[in-house]
């Protein structure tokens, strides 16, 4: 049940989404299952990630800068930058409830990668596909009607 769930629940994440049901197996195989209680911090707004998060079970909230933004359901996750840079957090997720979440450390991602190269090649496909969208989307919102452009000087 464990890989099932974890499997499908990666699946949905971007930078898992174009590996086989095959890689993502490898991929769950990295977490560590745990019962955390309510109230505690799962990650912490500019603290470096190093730990990529999938909430199974229980209640969080996420805050930015100390305000509640979602109260998401079980099976978001969270961190996934975390697996692959030295990157400050973008928000603090607390436990509401008691929760039971996967846990997947990046040395051990890292070390899944070495001894699987296809699957780190799947990642950078995908990672590029995403930037590129990303750079897409912020060119379309730049040229849109009404929008200023960056560059433009404040007042004018």
């Amino acid at each position: 049940m464990k890989h099932r769930t974890t499997d499908e629940l990666l699946a949905k994440v971007p930078l898992f989404e174009g590996l086989t049901n095959k890689q993502l197996r490898e991929v769950s195989n990295l977490a560590t299952r745990m019962n955390l209680a309510a109230g505690r911090e799962l990650t912490k707004q500019g603290a470096t990630g190093k730990e990529f998060l999938i909430v199974l079970d229980g209640s969080v909230d996420v805050l930015i800068d100390g305000v509640v933004v979602a109260s998401p359901a079980p099976g978001e996750c969270y961190g996934e930058v975390a697996l692959l840079a030295d990157r400050p957090r973008t928000a603090t997720v607390v436990a509401t409830s008691d929760v039971t979440v996967d846990i997947i450390g990046r040395l051990e991602f890292y070390d899944m990668l070495e001894r699987q190269p296809q699957i780190a090649a799947r990642l950078q496909e995908a990672m590029a596909a995403h930037l590129a969208a990303d750079a897409a989307e912020a060119e379309r919102r730049a040229s849109a009607p009404g929008s200023t452009s960056p560059t433009a000087e404040p007042g004018r």
